[in-house]
């Protein structure tokens, strides 16, 4: 391949100069939060329908990734594109709504027809604008000023460092919505159940064996727990009281630390370890492999209030891509 750039040392400087800009803007969006930013949230929080982001250009790229963000994240959200909207997509806009409009300007004329029909029928209206005396920051409910900074454009034309702080507001808005929301891994688990993450949120539950499990009593004989515990294959088998609790694991490790004469002749109870470590239903997969590897073992019991109810191989979790 051919090799095109001219001053690599100029290049990196440039992609410094860029990163630096832009993190500089992050930082004083930081600073300068108010409580403009609670009370759209507040507004967000409290919608009953939808949250409509939009804006045009570039702005409107950033929208529909902040449509996203939220409504991955439990908040139901969708990006309006603000020339369809005035063409009828306007129709798709609900009194129980909110709308978020974005422009770096705050004077984009095509958010006009969006604007006005948010302020006939009292839909709530929120800014993120740079600019506070245009005229989407003085029609709105309340209006987000990110802070007035250049672009990293050597031009100052290119949206680079005001894009870029959008983005950033609008993950802070879906973050903290999230919280007020009690948003949990379960809860996201259903909104991405799909690729990498969505095995990443596994529960235990998902993925463990709850039938045929390996198990004895503490006064089975060696003879006979050695014969479950080969016909099940889990290389272990958990010992229960007369309660039906988990008392003690037997593994194939305790076998051959016991491995005398007198083996065939003892009680689970005699070869046992006591006090396995087990894990939970509702406990991630991820959670029960991080045990499992922590601990240098294969095989994880699952109980509820000492009760054996599943078993989790480290196999089922390597199956199921959680790794």
């Amino acid at each position: 391949m051919t090799d095109t750039i001219k001053d690599k040392s100029n290049a990196l400087e440039t992609a410094r100069r860029v990163l630096d800009l832009e993190a500089e803007g992050i930082q004083l969006l930081s600073k300068e939060l108010d409580g403009n930013f609670i009370e759209a949230l507040t507004i967000l929080n409290n919608v009953t329908g939808r949250v409509i982001i939009s804006g045009m250009g570039k702005s409107g790229h950033i929208a529909k990734k902040i449509a996203a963000t939220l409504a991955s994240t439990g908040t139901p959200a969708y990006c309006v594109h603000p020339g369809e909207a005035s063409h009828g997509d306007l129709g798709m806009i609900t009194r129980n709504d909110a709308v978020l409009a974005m422009s770096n300007s705050g004077n984009t004329s095509e958010l006009s027809d969006l604007i006005t029909y948010t302020r006939r029928f009292g839909i709530p209206l929120i800014a993120m604008t740079s600019k506070k005396n245009s005229s989407l920051a003085e029609a709105a409910d309340v209006a987000l000023i990110l802070p007035s900074l250049p672009e990293a454009c050597p031009h100052g034309l290119a949206p680079t460092t005001s894009t870029t702080m959008s983005l950033a507001l609008g993950d802070a808005l879906a973050i903290a919505l999230m919280e007020q929301k009690n948003f949990q891994p379960n809860d996201f688990k259903v909104f991405h159940p799909g690729g990498a993450l969505g095995n990443q949120l596994l529960k235990v539950s998902d993925i463990m064996h709850g039938e045929r499990l390996p198990l004895c009593t503490s006064e089975t004989s060696m003879t006979e727990t050695i014969l479950i515990m080969t016909n099940r294959a889990f290389g272990c088998i958990g010992v229960t009281n007369t309660q039906g609790q988990l008392t003690g694991i037997i593994t194939d490790g305790d076998l051959r630390r016991h491995m005398d004469a007198d083996l065939l002749s003892m009680t689970a109870e005699k070869v046992m370890t006591a006090a396995p470590k087990t894990t939970r239903p509702n406990a991630l997969a991820a959670e029960a492999l991080g045990q499992m590897n922590e601990r240098s073992i294969t095989s994880l019991f699952v109980t509820e209030d000492d009760l054996p109810v599943g078993i989790i191989h480290i196999h089922d979790c390597l199956r199921a891509g959680i790794a």
